[in-house]
């Protein structure tokens, strides 16, 4: 067999920790330490993702930066999702690229030379962005596309969505026309991944309907869609944390719920007799839903009357 040269094996030791992470997301809504902890697996040896202590990280096996990461700050005695669009505030205003900023103030610290290096050489890398307390979106591909050692900060490129990273496709966005595509993809993504965090925190992990405690069975549902410029926003009084089962209920107006929190099934429903689940659902009729801990995250009262005139003109 023929040898491996350090380029070729740093690309293929990309590509293994790039199939790892992929793998992991079709599994986790979002990752936690407990799943990056373990690595990857490179010819029978582990080869590390992140680094725990540091936000930008090469492993000693590789040649090139492997993977930068932002944290999700917790706050004190704060609730950390009320500081969300802060966080994020500059993926969302941006416009092709966004700025990752330097560990410390030395631009030739081992860290920041392995951003200039990963730009000089156009490696692509994985960004695992915070979206809650050590839990964390991974996003790939995404490109070091400039490095200003006055300003101490790099700039990022996302890659293409959906973009199976092989080795003859290890490069960024060619034109501005794409890399707006791809930060836009990335604002969506960010957008629905944050919200479902914050209204799952908010109920503490249960749906508010059936009252399930498994937040990996639960949705974020609107109450209002965010098709709707004036009350669609994603903010918690228009969501509510909802299993599968009830939120394509309530999508279709088959579950009403009144501006008083009280639970109204549609007649089509309560006529059916087919099984235990949908007596279940019967059962929540005329009920109440359960609501969070604090009361600036109920549901909005006018955001439930009108959803629930449209649930009246379709029941």
């Amino acid at each position: 067999m023929a040898s491996i040269d350090g380029n070729d094996q740093d690309t293929q030791m990309r590509l293994a920790a790039f199939d790892r992470v992929r793998e992991l997301q079709e599994v986790h809504d979002h990752l936690s330490a407990n799943e990056l902890r373990p690595g990857f697996i490179f010819n029978e040896e582990r080869i590390p993702l992140v680094n725990p202590q540091r936000g930008i990280f090469k492993p000693r096996q590789m040649r090139f930066l492997l993977s930068i990461r932002t944290v999700y700050p917790t706050p004190g005695r704060r609730i950390w999702y009320d500081d969300q669009r802060e966080v994020h505030r500059q993926i969302y205003e941006g416009d092709e690229t966004v700025d990752y900023a330097f560990m410390g103030e030395n631009p030739e610290a081992a860290d920041n030379r392995w951003l200039r290096e990963a730009c000089e050489n156009q490696k692509p890398v994985i960004y695992f962005l915070g979206i809650a307390p050590r839990r964390y979106e991974a996003i790939l591909p995404v490109f070091i596309t400039g490095w200003d050692a006055k300003a101490l900060k790099a700039q990022i490129t996302f890659g293409m969505p959906h973009q199976q990273v092989l080795e003859e496709e290890l490069a960024p966005p060619r034109s501005s026309n794409e890399r707006r595509y791809a930060l836009r993809s990335v604002k969506q993504r960010l957008h629905q991944t944050s919200f479902r965090e914050a209204i799952i925190s908010a109920y503490n992990g249960r749906c508010a309907l059936s009252g399930i405690p498994e937040p990996r069975l639960l949705d974020a549902a609107h109450i209002i869609s965010d098709k709707d410029k004036r009350l669609g926003q994603p903010v918690i009084p228009n969501g509510l944390p909802l299993s599968k089962t009830h939120h394509a209920a309530f999508d279709r107006h088959m579950i009403g719920i009144d501006p008083d929190y009280r639970v109204h099934v549609s007649d089509q429903l309560l006529s059916k007799h087919d099984g235990p689940m949908l007596e279940a659902l019967k059962r929540l009729n005329d009920g109440a839903i359960h609501l969070p801990r604090r009361v600036k995250d109920r549901p909005d009262r006018d955001r439930l009357a009108l959803r629930f005139e449209r649930f009246k003109a379709t029941a």
